[in-house]
C-alpha cells in the first residue's frame, strides 16, 4: 500500500487509513464502537418496562428513550461526512466515541426520565457518526478487488448487531439491572478510544484535502443544517410515535409530518444549488448511486421489521419471554455470520446484480416461509424461519456497501457513506411504522371477521361452548367459557395479522426487485473503480 498515486482500478493507496499496520487490524479497531452503536438501536427495546418501572414513569413515557436516540442518530448520520471533512475523519471518529461513551455513562446514571432522554440525545449525536466514518475508512483502506470483503466485516457489525441486540438486553437485564444495558458501553468505549488513537492513521492526502477546504474558507451551510434537523428528525417522530397518536388523526402527528415533508423538499431544492452542500444530494444523479439507495433502503426496511415482527409475535401468540424471544433470532445471526465471508468473496468475482437480485428473491421467499406459519409453531420453527431469512441478508449487504462507490470521486466517500447509512436506517424506521400500523388494522379486522361467526346459530360455536363448559365444570356459566374463547380469538386474529403483515412485505420486496438491473454491470472487484 505504499503506491503514491490512484491506479487503473480507481484506488488511492495514499487515503487509506491503515497507515503501517495491516488494514484488517484497522477493520477489527473500528468495527468494535460502531458495533456498539448499532447494538443500542435495539438493546434497550427489551428493557423498556423496567426503565419505566425504575424512574415511575409511564411505558409511553418510556419509550421517547428509544425516540430520542433515533432522532438524533437520524438528523447527524446525513451530515456527519461534511463533519469528518471539515474535523478531520479521524478526529472526528474518536470524538463520536467519546461522546457515545460519556452519554452511555450518564444514560447508566440517570435518576430520572428527563436526564435519561437528554443523555440519549448526546449518545444518539455521538454515534451517528461512528457508521458512516468507518464505511467511508474501508472504502479508502481496501482497493476494489478486496473491498468485498472489507465490507463483509463490516456487514458482521450492522447486520448481526440488530439483531442480537433483544437477546443480549434482555440478558443484562435480567441478570443485572437496565442501567447495565448503557453501562456495558463504558470499558469498550474507553478501550476503542485508546486503540483507534495508537493505530488508525490520519493519511496526509487527507490531511491536504482539510486545510484545502479551511483555507478558502468554512461556508457553514446553516440552511442545510436546519432542514436536515426538522426534515429527518420530524420524520422519525412521526414515524416512530405514528402508531401510538393513531396517525393523522392525531393533531400532534399532522404537525411533525407536515414539517418534515416541507423540511426535507426544501432541503432537496436548497443543497442541490450550494456549492459546499452539507448533504451531498447531487450524487444521486449517478443512477448506480440511486439505484443502491433504494435497495439499500429496502433491505434496512426487511432487516429492522422483522427483527421487530417475530420476537413481537413470539411473545403476543406463543407466550414467550422477551429473551426466549430474542434467542429464536440468534440462529439467524449466526448464519449471517457463516455466510458473510461468502458474500465477500463472490462480490469481488460476480457481477453485483447477479448476487443481488437472487438474494432478493431469497428475502420473498424467506417471507413468504413465514406467512405460513401457524400460531402453533414450535422454537426450531421460528429459529428456521428467521434462519433461511438470515442466509441471504450478506449477499444484498455486502456487495451493496462495495458496489455503491463506483463511478463516485474518491473524495466523495465520506458523503456517500452518510447517505448510505441514512437509507438503511431511514428504511427501517418506515420498515418498522409501516409494519406496525400494518399489523394493527390486520388485527382489529381479522378479529371483527372471526367474532362473526360465533353466534348460537352457529353448530360448532354451540358444541365448544358445551364441552368447554363441560371441561371447566360450570355448566350453565358461560363467563369463564367465554372468557377463554374469545382469548383463542385475540390470539388467532393476531397471529392472521403477523402472517399479512410478512405477505405485505414480500409484495414490496417483488415490486422494489427491478431496481437492481438499474445498476451498472460491474464487479466490484475490478473495473468500475471510483471516479477522480
Amino acid at each position: 500500500m505504499a503506491s503514491a498515486a490512484p491506479r487503473k482500478d480507481g484506488w488511492d493507496p495514499t487515503r487509506s487509513a491503515a497507515g503501517p499496520y495491516s488494514p484488517w487490524l484497522i477493520v477489527a479497531l473500528i468495527s468494535v464502537p460502531t458495533f456498539m452503536e448499532v447494538l443500542d438501536t435495539s438493546i434497550a427495546n427489551v428493557s423498556l418496562d423496567h426503565i419505566a418501572g425504575g424512574l415511575s414513569i409511564s411505558s409511553d413515557q418510556a419509550t421517547w428513550v428509544l425516540t430520542s436516540y433515533l432522532v438524533a442518530n437520524a438528523v447527524v448520520i446525513p451530515i456527519s461526512g461534511w463533519l469528518s471533512d471539515v474535523i478531520g475523519r479521524k478526529r472526528y471518529f474518536m470524538i463520536s466515541i467519546a461522546l457515545f461513551t460519556i452519554s452511555s455513562l450518564m444514560c447508566g446514571l440517570a435518576p430520572n426520565l428527563s436526564t435519561l432522554i437528554i443523555a440519549r440525545v448526546f449518545q444518539g449525536i455521538g454515534g451517528g457518526g461512528l457508521a458512516p466514518v468507518e464505511q467511508s475508512m474501508l472504502a479508502d483502506t481496501f482497493p476494489p478487488a478486496q473491498r468485498g470483503m472489507a465490507f463483509a466485516a463490516f456487514a458482521i457489525v450492522v447486520v448481526v448487531g440488530p439483531v442480537l441486540g433483544p437477546t443480549i438486553g434482555g440478558y443484562i437485564t435480567e441478570t443485572w439491572s437496565w442501567h447495565w444495558v448503557f453501562l456495558i458501553n463504558v470499558p469498550i468505549g474507553i478501550l476503542s478510544l485508546i486503540a483507534v488513537n495508537i493505530f488508525v492513521d490520519e493519511p496526509e492526502t487527507i490531511v491536504k484535502d482539510r486545510e484545502k477546504l479551511l483555507k478558502r474558507g468554512i461556508r457553514i451551510d446553516y440552511i442545510g443544517v436546519l432542514l436536515v434537523a426538522l426534515g429527518l428528525g420530524f420524520l422519525e417522530i412521526t414515524l416512530d410515535r405514528g402508531e401510538r397518536e393513531d396517525w393523522f388523526s392525531s393533531g400532534f402527528i399532522v404537525a411533525t409530518a407536515a414539517i418534515s415533508a416541507i423540511s426535507l423538499i426544501g432541503l432537496i431544492l436548497w443543497e442541490s444549488q450550494h456549492d459546499d452542500p452539507v448533504v451531498d444530494v447531487k450524487l444521486m444523479r449517478n443512477r448506480n448511486f440511486a439505484a443502491t439507495l433504494l435497495v439499500m433502503g429496502l433491505t434496512g426496511m426487511i432487516l429492522f421489521s422483522t427483527t421487530q415482527l417475530i420476537p413481537q409475535m413470539l411473545q403476543q401468540v406463543i407466550g414467550y419471554t422477551s429473551f426466549d424471544a430474542g434467542l429464536a433470532l440468534t440462529a439467524g445471526g449466526f448464519m449471517t455470520l457463516v455466510m458473510v465471508p461468502f458474500a465477500g468473496r463472490l462480490s469481488g468475482v460476480v457481477d453485483v446484480r447477479f448476487l443481488l437480485f437472487p438474494a432478493i428473491l431469497g428475502q420473498a421467499f424467506a417471507l413468504w416461509n413465514m406467512s405460513h406459519l401457524t400460531a402453533d409453531i414450535s422454537f426450531f420453527d421460528a429459529a428456521m424461519a428467521r434462519l433461511y431469512q438470515s442466509m441471504f441478508l450478506p449477499f444484498l449487504f455486502v456487495p451493496l456497501s462495495a458496489v455503491a462507490y463506483t463511478g463516485l470521486p474518491q473524495n466523495k466517500t465520506a458523503q456517500a457513506s452518510s447517505l448510505l447509512n441514512v437509507a438503511r436506517n431511514l428504511g427501517g424506521t418506515i420498515g418498522i411504522a409501516s409494519s406496525q400500523s400494518m399489523l394493527a388494522n390486520a388485527m382489529q379486522r381479522h378479529q371483527s371477521e372471526l367474532v362473526q361467526t360465533l353466534n348460537p346459530l352457529d353448530f360448532n360455536y354451540t358444541d365448544w361452548l358445551a364441552k368447554a363448559q363441560s371441561a371447566v365444570g360450570s355448566v350453565g356459566d358461560t363467563t369463564t367459557p367465554l372468557a377463554l374463547l374469545y382469548s383463542q380469538v385475540q390470539r388467532q386474529a393476531a397471529m392472521l395479522g403477523f402472517l399479512d403483515v410478512f405477505r405485505s412485505l414480500m409484495v414490496i420486496v417483488l415490486v422494489v426487485s427491478p431496481a437492481v438491473f438499474l445498476m451498472r454491470p460491474s464487479k466490484t472487484g475490478g473495473g468500475g473503480g471510483m471516479a477522480h
